[in-house]
């Protein structure tokens, strides 16, 4: 299967129904229901369940997330993570390859999988009185699967063909594998979540199998399931097709640490492929797990205030005032079980030099860190955060994704829960320092995306 993006947000499309709820709650200071309100036991193999109840609809999704991600492969084995995801598809000892999701299909659900640097999920969505089928054949892969070299040699060359077409053939996508390879001098993070071409071609059936053996057990996975169900509900089927499920022992996960960064570097990439001009600054960040000084929920207000749309400060300056940028904004995830980045980056108007745009954002990062940011901007930026958490509610995958991605990174679930209040805690003080101690250059990598000049 695809590989899909990670959540990096709390954020899914806004109903515009909650939106008036939603703003009265924040201004009013009426207290706030918890954001997904979800009901959480461990089944005795050590399985973890969490259920979020959401009766908009007749439908539920069945996730499980693996905490094992591209960060906990063996040097010269990349992309095996992601290379497991799509052999996880290969059929088991009761299924063929590709009958699960021909049953998937047959019973009008949707499917897909996902892995990043830190987690690998697999999700349904069906009819709620489909949920035992999918319930039934996740669990059976997740101790059953059964490879071949047959299955698996014509899979490598799908991986490859996804590298080609997601990489390979996109300048951006080239350069922001630079950057992290940069970016990180020694942790795993500097490898891409699809692997090194040279080293898929090397990826092998025994070597798929050992990861799977080493990593896929019901004690190191959590089962959420999102919809028109219960906990009451949930529990005996867990427990029928989970539950049977024998624990295993998992090692321990063990990332190299960073060492002390002293220099600021840069990368280039110019390819005749390139339209459209950019320049990035990237910084190492603290993320949730790691973040010694607190700063996690003051850059996250920062990320909105510097970066968040079209009222955001660069946005503002290098795209409406000054007219240099054709885009400009921030990101910042601090969902990472280690360090994470965080990036401001902005593409040039036609006929703007990318020297002017590159100058010009570096002069609003220093206005930041020179002027600081004020209490309104807090405020308001306060006010739009937790406004996405009531938004996300909505949905039934944004809360499976959210707390599957914090399950497998270090958090728990009463830390999401207690994300608009963390949120709302931050003051204008705490933005200002967290901007200071994370702008240092040393610590940074500039990126330039340029068309490859003519001769």
């Amino acid at each position: 299967m695809r590989a899909a993006a990670p959540m990096h947000r709390l954020a899914l499309p806004i109903r515009a129904g909650v939106l008036t709820l939603a703003l009265l709650t924040l201004i009013t200071g009426t207290p706030q229901a918890k954001v997904f309100e979800p009901e959480v036991f461990t089944l005795d193999n050590g399985l973890r369940v969490v259920v979020i109840t959401n009766r908009r609809a007749p439908i539920v999704t069945h996730m499980v997330y693996y905490r094992v991600g591209a960060a906990d492969e063996t040097p010269g084995e990349s992309g095996l993570a992601h290379f497991l995801e799509h052999l996880m598809f290969k059929g088991t000892e009761t299924l063929g390859p590709g009958e699960f999701s021909e049953i998937i299909a047959a019973n009008g659900g949707t499917e897909n999988a996902f892995t990043s640097s830190d987690y690998t999920g697999y999700y349904q969505s069906v009819a709620r009185d489909r949920l035992e089928i999918v319930m039934k054949h996740e669990a059976d892969r997740m101790v059953n699967l059964r490879l071949s070299d047959e299955l698996v040699d014509p899979e490598r060359q799908v991986v490859l063909e996804e590298r080609r077409s997601r990489i390979g053939n996109e300048p951006g996508s080239q350069l922001w594998e630079m950057i992290g390879a940069t970016m990180f001098l020694n942790h795993p993070y500097r490898r891409p979540v699809i692997g090194w071409e040279h080293e898929i071609r090397q990826l092998s059936t025994e070597g798929a199998l050992a990861f799977y053996r080493r990593w896929y057990a019901p004690n190191n996975a959590i089962l959420i399931v999102a919809g028109d169900v219960s906990a009451a509900e949930v529990r005996p089927l867990a427990e029928r097709y989970y539950g049977v499920i024998p624990r295993a022992e998992v090692p321990e996960r063990r990332r190299v640490e960073e060492p002390p960064q002293h220099a600021a570097r840069s990368v280039t990439l110019e390819s005749e492929r390139v339209r459209q001009p950019s320049f990035s600054i990237s910084y190492l960040a603290p993320s949730y797990n790691k973040d010694a000084n607190r700063h996690a929920y003051a850059l996250q207000v920062l990320d909105d205030i510097m970066g968040g749309g079209a009222t955001s400060r660069l946005y503002r300056a290098l795209v409406v005032e000054q007219g240099l940028a054709a885009s400009a904004g921030t990101h910042y995830d601090a969902s990472s079980l280690d360090l994470t980045t965080f990036v401001f980056r902005a593409s040039p108007r036609i006929g703007i030099e990318i020297d002017a745009l590159e100058a010009a954002l570096r002069a609003e990062i220093a206005r930041v860190l020179a002027e600081g940011v004020g209490e309104a901007e807090v405020t308001a930026s306060k006010r739009r955060l937790k406004a996405l958490a009531v938004y996300a509610r909505d949905s039934l995958s944004t809360g499976a994704r959210v707390i599957g991605a914090a399950l497998t990174t270090g958090q728990s679930v009463e830390d999401v829960e207690a994300w608009p209040e963390r949120i709302d805690a931050v003051t204008a003080a705490q933005v200002n320092e967290a901007a200071k101690a994370l702008v240092r250059e040393t610590h940074s990598v500039s990126a330039y995306l340029l068309p490859k000049p003519t001769t």
